[in-house]
């Protein structure tokens, strides 16, 4: 386990979740993506994120929820730990219906860089579009995404090649989600409305990228995220609890629970038994150099290359 494996876990976000800028003085972060837009006005909104696996395959369930005004091209980026064999909307209530079942109150620039392929062009796996959003699935090291990026029109933060780098080296997949503004104001989209997204992605256990949470943020700035695990299963975790990262719900899913997400759109795969777990992430961005690792059937210790604790060469 302490080797890199060549599929490895969500936008996701993924975390699977996303960025959230604002407008106060204390900027916060949501989910497991970071900012790449184009447009100064609008900002990723909190977006809730399922990771969970089941007979060999991550499902990564995401909602992209854009704030603000005008209309242009502007995204997010998020790093993946394999190639998805499907991109599709996903369900219509899914990640509510999470949400609901843990909720206290319903139950009473380019750079220099040593990543492999930095000199090349990073290739265009998949191209998918979901309502007003542009999906896009990358391979290539750190320096080919971030020239992706910029050759699309999307400028990156000063701290990019070293994020986008602590990614590459593990995985060198990444999904553009790219919001089209002009397109959703035809659509009659608003801004706030949510755009389910689900990946499914073969990998040998569940990884939730954290740190790039903090993507263009100041290390005094706030993340908040909160990510759900859906396991056959209890899982194992690392890191484990610590100040800024709280296991906030751990039981067996509920029978309804489960018949409820089989119900929706494309969760039909969702098991007849599983083991949920939720975390609330609340911390500094300086503090949150880590990502999750997750032992699926709970047997063994998850591995520090997936959190982010060695690179694969020390492991």
């Amino acid at each position: 386990r302490g080797q890199m494996r060549s599929s490895f876990f969500a936008v996701a976000a993924l975390s699977l979740a996303t960025i959230a800028g604002t407008f106060f003085a204390t900027t916060q972060a949501d989910a497991c993506a970071g900012l790449i837009g184009s447009n100064g006005a609008v900002n990723l909104g909190r977006t809730t994120t399922l990771a969970a696996y089941h007979n060999g395959e991550e499902h990564y369930v995401t909602s992209f929820e854009f704030q603000g005004t005008g209309g242009g091209e502007f995204g997010t980026l998020i790093p993946l730990p394999g190639v998805p064999t499907e991109v599709e909307r996903g369900g219509a209530w899914t990640l509510q219906r999470l949400v609901r079942e843990t909720s206290p109150i319903a139950h009473g620039v380019a750079f220099e860089s040593a990543s492999a392929g930095a000199a090349d062009k990073a290739e265009v796996l998949i191209e998918k579009r979901i309502d007003a959003l542009d999906i896009t699935v990358l391979k290539g090291g750190g320096p080919a995404v971030a020239t992706w990026a910029q050759e699309h029109g999307f400028r990156l933060s000063p701290d990019a090649p070293e994020v986008l780098d602590f990614y590459a080296q593990r995985s060198p997949i990444f999904l553009a989600a790219v919001f089209d503004g002009d397109a959703a104001i035809e659509r009659g989209q608003n801004a706030g409305d949510g755009t389910p997204v689900h990946l499914t992605i073969p990998t040998e256990n569940p990884w939730v990228p954290l740190r790039i949470l903090g993507l263009g943020k100041q290390d005094s700035d706030r993340v908040e995220a909160d990510v759900f695990l859906l396991t056959d299963e209890r899982p194992r975790i690392l890191p484990g609890i610590r100040r800024g990262l709280v296991k906030s719900y751990n039981a067996p899913a509920s029978d309804l629970l489960l018949s409820d997400l089989r119900a929706d759109e494309g969760m039909g795969w969702v098991p007849e038994s599983a083991w949920l777990t939720k975390l609330s992430i609340d911390s500094r961005v300086g503090d949150l150099g880590y990502d999750l690792a997750v032992d699926a059937d709970g047997k063994d210790k998850p591995s520090r290359v997936d959190a982010g604790f060695e690179t694969p060469a020390e492991a």
